[in-house]
């Protein structure tokens, strides 16, 4: 006996993969562990690869760095000779 019933990821009301809310989180501030406090950020880009943009967050007193961030992005990768 074969079952009429379709799986849940097949059904098409509901998608596999809910819609995201947001794009991606910013940060504002963050703990610098040298001012001992909460201190509004700079965002400096470290590196460029082929996935995407490496960023470090430093604070915008002292300048320490606090953290990083990966942005990825596809692109064509071409290499020059």
């Amino acid at each position: 006996m074969r079952s009429n019933r379709v799986p849940y990821s097949r059904r098409p009301n509901h998608p596999e993969k809910p819609p995201s809310s947001f794009g991606e989180f910013e940060a504002s501030e963050l703990f610098c562990s040298r001012c001992r406090r909460a201190v509004p950020v700079r965002k400096r880009l470290l590196l460029v690869l082929p996935d995407g943009d490496k960023y470090e967050y430093l604070c915008a007193h002292c300048s320490n760095s606090l953290g990083t961030k990966m942005e990825f992005e596809e692109r064509e990768v071409r290499i020059l000779v």
